[in-house]
């Protein structure tokens, strides 16, 4: 699977699981309520598919001009960082608001879900490229003479 179905499958599997986890986190570390917790979780998980869809064709342009190809530890691990440091500047201010605290508290609450979705995104990547093979992106070159056989 690749290309657009990729990423409409990627983004509806990742953000279902972390609208879940994202509200009980929420309403958790707050007295906001899993209601009003889960829609704020829904609100950052429509944030998070537009920055999905923007930052994984960046790092899949990114990586397909790269000489060594594959997903190495290194490389998932820049990505995971890549993807969540971009919430946060977004998320911060829209958890302050949302749940009437400060910056610096709405930070220290995003700090506890990004360790949880740095590890979250990590697994779920590594996990989705096992399911659904790699993306063309990252997949290593086959060799000419094996290209030009047939099936």
């Amino acid at each position: 699977m690749q290309g657009f179905q990729r990423r409409v499958v990627y983004i509806t599997l990742y953000e279902g699981i972390a609208i879940v986890a994202a509200s009980a986190g929420l309403a958790l570390m707050t007295d906001a309520g899993l209601g009003h917790s889960g829609m704020l979780a829904v609100a950052a998980s429509v944030i998070a598919v537009i920055w999905n869809l923007v930052f994984n064709a960046l790092f899949e342009r990114w990586e397909s001009r790269q000489a060594v190809r594959g997903r190495s530890v290194r490389r998932r691990i820049a990505h995971a960082v890549g993807f969540e440091g971009g919430l946060i500047a977004v998320l911060v201010p829209l958890f302050a608001w949302g749940l009437g605290v400060t910056l610096w508290q709405a930070l220290v609450m995003d700090l506890g879900l990004v360790v949880f979705f740095l590890i979250y995104t990590f697994v779920f990547n590594w996990g989705f490229d096992r399911v659904f093979g790699l993306p063309a992106s990252a997949a290593p070159a086959r060799p000419a003479a094996a290209a030009g056989q047939g099936a």
